[in-house]
């Protein structure tokens, strides 16, 4: 293919958005070809202590980094090229494949002098030319980033069906070159849609057939069959990487894109063994639109520099499956798990022991290797003890997103942890064969042999075990190795997966056996999803009482002393809203399972705020409990904790409290600044209001493939920033007065929620209250939604005297509104995070004149 005609290099029109013209240089490179010139940006930085080179893909051109130059720090250098025959830079009338653009690219760094260090950074096939680049001139390279790019088609998958339908016969030059379908369509994979005079910038250097000939030899040059010319040379660069095995790499993906899918980036990822990767969620092909991408370049090009320092020593502790190895002979029940009419199966420590040797040597067998991940999708049992302790003893990684996030979420962490192999139930089998969620497929049951074939299982874990039977125990983990994969409950926003070490789960069930005492006489019920294991870690008989896992609250009392009987527990861990209807259905409990309550010693209740009246409501059904809420997250678990009596002494206050930090835990605040965000700067002065800061050995190691979101919340380095916002008071302890998200930044300063939320909620009318912030950050008006104890019936703007009452509770902050609704939306792990995100929403449209209707 030969284009129609050529045309000399140009400056871009002035006007494009985000586009400064001191940033456009015309730059000839004589020795190439006849001589050729290039339009590029360039922020021309003297002495540079870094530079980044920026190189587009297909059909985009410079304006693609425009965000990262002007970001860019002052000592950074950023160059964007136009490739030839692409955006403003000359019209050669050649057809250039893969090899000579690399030699393009060449020829014009070494016209413009650049030396290194230099970090190159690729988007769609911007990528292998970057990588081609990159590989001869390996001596100036800092690092390098890629974003939805590919440089190898995966063994059994096909190329993009929207690249392979371009390319059929008498369709390429329509769509790319005769028309602007193809740059208009790459345009429409925005999220969100761009602004029309985004699209026209990236339109501007394309507005006839001529100066789009490039976009259609582009397409062209994809080599989709082994006898395309440019095979060999894309073969060569993938090939090649093993060079950068210790060059620093970033990838950033958006993983909606329908050409660059999540196939490529394990791909790139398996190639670049120090590749750190962050996926935007929501963002998809063009992910420099979609998403800021400088606030992940720039941070991680610091580090190039910058280094993070030693991490302490890591204290030597038990494995996790020691406690099991020590009962290995005991008889004694292990896991009990109950049903509607009570016991229904049970296992002992000894056939516990038995069952996971087995089955860790039978995975072996499969396949596992060290490093695998393992989704769980198996409701708390014997069964998930099972799986949970044979993965770690043969250093594989367990992945658990509970039934709570949803359909869509499950699909969202599924895609994002990219399990090997994935164990279920029938249910969770069926959705991962319908949904194409990741996996090697393992049945916990035995199926017929036509839903086998349908669901694609490889085994079921009985033949598994059968499997393991007479083999050799595995070599086990380091302590340093992953442990888990554990999925937040999505309360607060997307939900992360959260990264455990070894070492660190060490560390945590060590924290809560020394917290709370807990020793060989003591066994558990475990009545809330995270704690499931908690019992078999510590070597505790434990039993699962009958209720629906992603429905906390269908906890009955009976359905409590049922599971307290059967293993004459003395601890119980339990949801707030799971308290709420145990004492709602006391009346449940047989008679002569009250003296089995009367042997629980210790209530332990967290996931969200406990009021004192329901913790001491549960008490009396077990009247020589102690009552705790330990407060902690996913990432962090415990933190601090406080007991009943300690928080009745503590009243009301602007929050929560939550009583001390637990030993081990280093607690400080980034005071907030006038706009409502964390300064950064660390105080544990009482009274300062600010971000909850954590610093403990039982922390996690990070979030899986969110490297941004990692190195955001690991500021200053070593601590965990923890989204909430709170103060330490002058006794030391903890008070929590809600997320960074929901503070309302007022003209007057940022207002936090849940003080005015308990305030209220004192009130005798009102049975639940959310506290949020409507209009633009700074100027946002305090909005008070309540739950009447009446019920609302339908939404609406509460009458002027419960507002009155309203306002009076709420103190010295001007509320603008208070308006009833039935209900408030709750998360589903714990049935009480309030989302006020959600309501915000609603309050939002309402206010602004919209209907009513339901949030």
């Amino acid at each position: 293919m030969t284009f129609a005609s050529a045309s000399p290099a140009a400056l871009p029109p002035s006007g494009l958005p985000g586009l400064d013209p001191k940033w456009s240089r015309l730059i000839a490179t004589p020795g190439l070809d006849t001589g050729r010139t290039w339009h590029v940006l360039d922020n021309q930085v003297g002495n540079p202590r870094l530079t980044l080179l920026c190189v587009h893909g297909n059909p985009t051109w410079s304006y693609l980094w425009r965000d990262l130059i002007v970001s860019a720090p002052d000592d950074v250098r950023v160059i964007a090229i136009d490739h030839l025959d692409m955006g403003f830079s000359e019209r050669t009338g050649t057809t250039r494949r893969l090899k000579q653009r690399i030699d393009d690219l060449s020829a014009l760094t070494d016209e413009i002098g650049l030396t290194g260090p230099v970090v190159t950074v690729g988007h769609d096939w911007g990528g292998p030319i970057s990588l081609g680049w990159a590989q001869r001139n390996r001596e100036q390279i800092a690092g390098i980033v890629l974003m939805n790019t590919a440089v190898h088609q995966p063994k059994g998958s096909r190329a993009p069906s929207l690249i392979r339908m371009v390319r059929v016969r008498g369709v390429l030059k329509g769509v790319c070159e005769t028309s602007p379908t193809f740059i208009r369509g790459t345009m429409a994979l925005a999220r969100p849609r761009l602004r029309k005079s985004i699209r026209d910038a990236y339109e501007a250097p394309y507005r006839n057939p001529g100066r789009r000939s490039a976009i259609a030899t582009f397409v062209e040059d994809i080599p989709l069959s082994e006898d395309h010319p440019s095979h060999q040379t894309l073969e060569e660069i993938a090939a090649d990487l093993e060079q950068f095995a210790e060059v620093p790499v970033l990838l950033l993906w958006g993983p909606s894109d329908p050409v660059f899918s999540d196939l490529y980036l394990r791909d790139l990822a398996g190639r670049l063994p120090t590749a750190v990767i962050h996926r935007f969620i929501g963002s998809g092909h063009l992910l420099p639109e979609d998403a800021d991408i400088a606030s992940a370049v720039f941070p991680w090009v610091d580090q190039l520099e910058n280094p993070a320092k030693l991490a302490p020593p890591i204290e030597e502790r038990e494995p996790l499956w020691a406690a099991l190895d020590r009962r290995a002979s005991d008889d004694d029940v292990a896991i009990v798990e109950m049903g509607p009419e009570g016991e229904k199966v049970s296992i002992t420590f000894a056939e516990l022991q038995s069952v996971v040797v087995r089955t860790s040597a039978g995975l072996v067998d499969l396949g596992v290797v060290k490093g695998d991940r393992i989704a769980l999708m198996v409701p708390p049992g014997i069964d998930l003890a099972v799986c949970v302790f044979a993965a770690w003893r043969i250093g594989a990684v367990v992945v658990l997103a509970d039934a709570g996030l949803g359909i869509p979420g499950m699909g969202r962490a599924m895609a994002s942890a990219n399990p090997a192999y994935l164990i279920g139930i029938p249910k969770a089998l069926a959705a991962a064969r319908t949904l194409g969620w990741p996996g090697i497929r393992i049945s916990t049951t035995k199926l017929p042999p036509t839903r086998t074939r349908l669901l694609r299982v490889a085994a079921t874990l009985d033949e598994i075990r059968s499997r393991g039977e007479g083999q050799q125990k595995p070599p086990t983990p380091m302590s340093t190795d992953i442990a888990a994969i554990g999925f937040t409950s999505g309360a607060t926003g997307p939900a992360k997966g959260v990264v455990y070490l070894h070492h660190q789960l060490e560390a945590q069930r060590d924290a809560i056996v020394d917290l709370y005492r807990i020793g060989l006489s003591d066994s558990l019920v475990a009545a809330f999803g995270p704690f499931a294991l908690a019992g078999t870690l510590m070597g505790l008989p434990s039993a699962v009482p009958d209720m629906k896992v992603t429905s906390p609250a269908s906890l009955t009392a009976r359905a409590l002393s049922d599971a307290v009987h059967a293993v004459k527990a003395t601890l119980v861990f339990a949801s707030p809203a799971a308290l709420g209807n145990i004492t709602a259905t006391a009346g449940g409990i047989p008679a002569d399972q009250a003296t089995d309550m009367d042997g629980v010693r210790l209530l332990m209740s967290a996931g969200a705020p406990v009021p004192a009246l329901v913790l001491r409501a549960a008490v009396k059904l077990m009247p020589n409990a102690e009552a705790h809420t330990p407060y902690g997250m996913t990432e962090v678990m415990p933190v601090a904790d406080i007991d009943l009596g300690e928080i009745e002494d503590a009243g009301m206050g602007d929050g929560v409290c939550v009583g001390s930090p637990v030993p081990d835990v280093e607690v400080a605040i980034s005071a907030l600044d006038p706009n409502g965000e964390p300064t950064g700067a660390l105080t544990i002065d009482h009274g300062v209001v600010g971000e909850v800061c954590i610093r403990t050995p039982h922390m996690r190691h990070g979030y899986d493939k969110l490297w941004v979101t990692s190195h955001t919340a690991s500021q200053p380095e070593g601590w965990h920033r923890s989204g909430d916002v709170g103060h330490i008071d002058a006794d030391g302890r903890l008070w929590i007065q809600g997320r960074i998200g929901h503070v309302v930044t007022t003209a007057s300063g940022p207002v936090t929620p849940v003080g005015i939320e308990h305030a209220v909620g004192t009130l005798p009318d009102v049975a639940l209250v959310a506290v949020i912030g409507v209009g633009p950050r700074g100027a946002q008006q305090v909005v008070v939604v309540i739950v009447p104890t009446s019920g609302a019936g339908r939404p609406g703007v509460a009458d002027e005297e419960l507002a009155d009452r309203v306002r009076a509770e709420a103190g010295d902050v001007d509320v603008a509104a208070v308006l009833r609704v039935p209900s408030l939306p709750v998360d589903k792990r714990h049935n009480s995070k309030i989302d006020r995100t959600r309501i915000a929403r609603w309050a939002e449209r309402v206010l602004s004149g919209g209907r009513m209707g339901r949030i």
